[in-house]
């Protein structure tokens, strides 16, 4: 059967050569998705750009076969850290419900997931119940909770059901020299390479040598298989001025997470020196957000003042680096207090859902749990 490219794809691509680029991307997906064997397929989906893009050419792979070959199972696979920026969260969940709503009409054997931190590894739970500073390039403590180990529990489980998986991701070689670098690193001339650290898990990176230039062109002369436009998504990174934080499945890949660059992701980072992101989005009239940003900025302010943090780690021992200064431990109870009483008191003001009652529960029960062991 004959690979056929949605016509609106390919209106001013031509020249470019990007029509014959997209037709090898679907040809090369449904060779692999027609392979004798019924290893699942998951997609992982920030709701940015390209893994847009990535998820609608495996739609469009689909519908170009017959009913009959649609036999693998293709997960669509999300992640929420609870902190995401307002914005971007509306936007993804707005896609993955699309998505869901569009699969039985099109006769596609997709399932739309959305993986959480457990409560124990929330933001909140930690920085406000154990007392973790605000994260930093030094001690990033949230990626692998809250991104990395809800992830790989799904595509885990995906694994143990069928004794392997394969893991779409929309890398681009031409996305950074970092990324770059990273593709090279894990190529083994093959379509598929063995994942960094998930046993039986192959990584495929269908549109890897594709440029941002053609993502755009692609997504802007085109619609979403699932319905609506691309109009949002389009909007999203204009009002930004930003790329996506991407989902991220290896610790090798957490530098993605909390870059220089503007990315948006996490209205919380505090890896990043200026949330430039949020700053735009605010620019663009999305006032509600700013007192957002200035809760940010004084989580990470306040990392810094020595009064607001123990002299001892959790573990109840000092750390001291090689010249001999005392690195500072968690937050102090006072502190955490404060930094609960103002978020509460902003979520209101903001009329916006920032921390649960299940996460107050948990860092309420950390904290008698401190004060007894601090009293015995």
């Amino acid at each position: 059967m004959n690979i056929v490219v949605n016509p609106a794809n390919t209106q001013a691509a031509v020249k470019s050569g990007l029509a014959d680029k997209l037709k090898s991307v679907l040809a090369d997906l449904r060779d692999e998705y027609v392979q004798p064997h019924s290893t699942p397929w998951i997609i992982g989906f920030s709701g940015g750009k390209d893994s847009t893009l990535l998820a609608q050419l495996v739609f469009e792979m689909l519908l170009a076969l017959p009913p009959r070959l649609r036999t693998r199972r293709v997960h669509v696979v999300a992640n929420d850290t609870l902190v995401e920026s307002p914005v971007i969260a509306s936007h993804l969940q707005s896609v993955l419900d699309r998505i869901a709503g569009s699969i039985d009409a099109l006769r596609l054997p997709v399932t739309v997931a959305k993986t959480v931190p457990d409560i124990d590894h929330t933001f909140w739970v930690n920085l406000i119940g154990r007392g973790y500073p605000s994260p930093s390039r030094m001690f990033r403590w949230c990626t692998d909770r809250m991104k990395i180990i809800p992830t790989t529990e799904y595509i885990q489980n995906q694994v143990d059901k069928s004794g392997q998986a394969i893991l779409l991701l929309g890398v681009r070689r031409a996305e950074s020299s970092q990324r770059a670098r990273s593709v090279e690193r894990y190529e083994n001339g093959e379509r598929l390479n063995a994942h960094n650290s998930l046993k039986n898990c192959f990584v495929y990176k269908p549109i890897v040598e594709l440029t941002t230039e053609e993502v755009w062109q692609t997504l802007l002369q085109s619609s979403p298989p699932w319905g609506g436009t691309h109009r949002e998504l389009v909007t999203m990174y204009r009002n930004a001025g930003a790329g996506e934080c991407p989902l991220v499945t290896d610790k090798s890949e957490a530098p993605s997470c909390g870059t220089s660059s503007s990315r948006f992701g996490c209205w919380t980072c505090t890896v990043v020196e200026k949330d430039k992101s949020a700053e735009s989005f605010i620019e663009s009239g999305y006032g509600d957000l700013e007192p957002l940003l200035e809760f940010r900025d004084w989580l990470k302010e306040i990392r810094e003042d020595g009064s607001m943090r123990m002299a001892t780690r959790r573990n109840g021992k000092l750390n001291f680096v090689g010249d001999g200064r005392l690195i500072p431990g968690p937050f102090t109870l006072d502190a955490r207090r404060q930094i609960l009483d103002k978020l509460v008191a902003m979520q209101v003001e903001v009329s916006l859902a920032l921390i649960s009652d299940e996460e107050i529960a948990a860092i309420k029960r950390i904290w008698a749990e401190d004060l007894s062991n601090l009293s015995a």
